[in-house]
């Protein structure tokens, strides 16, 4: 099997399992950011946010939440939490199986996501939107065909 995660939910492949049921699987991150990050992975095989169904996406997010609580309310003594896809190689994605990562923090605990980023201002926030307004009714109506 060349997708880990799908090798993770067959049992061929090793994993610290977190909560399952019979559409996802919570397991622990092999590299993880701080302790208790978590990864939510849909059972059903999909590549990526565009590729995966909205409702899929709901569920994992769902899951995400009461993971994040458990961190808070757990010995993490999480303070909060990082929930984050990333959405495709330029976002970082390195397991092409789309997955929901659930990250505990602490106050002070000297984690940055984005060290070194540049604030940018959009040139054009008006043309921006009208870019991705017309992008959605193009959704819309693809949709409603």
């Amino acid at each position: 099997m060349s997708c880990v995660f799908c090798a993770i939910v067959a049992g061929e492949a090793p994993a610290i399992r977190i909560y399952e049921d019979d559409d996802y699987l919570a397991l622990l991150d092999i590299r993880p950011f701080t302790r208790g990050h978590t990864l939510v992975v849909p059972k059903r095989h999909t590549v990526d946010l565009t590729d995966t169904p909205p409702e899929t996406v709901a569920g994992m997010v769902k899951i995400g939440q009461r993971i994040a609580m458990a961190a808070r309310n757990s010995g993490l003594h999480a303070d909060g939490n990082n929930v984050v896809i990333n959405d495709g190689k330029a976002a970082f994605q390195t397991v092409f199986h789309i997955h929901l990562h659930v990250v505990p923090r602490r106050s002070g605990d000297k984690l940055s996501f984005a060290k070194g980023m540049l604030l940018r201002h959009d040139s054009d926030r008006e043309e921006t939107g009208r870019l991705l307004r017309e992008a959605l009714a193009q959704l819309d109506a693809a949709a409603q065909d």
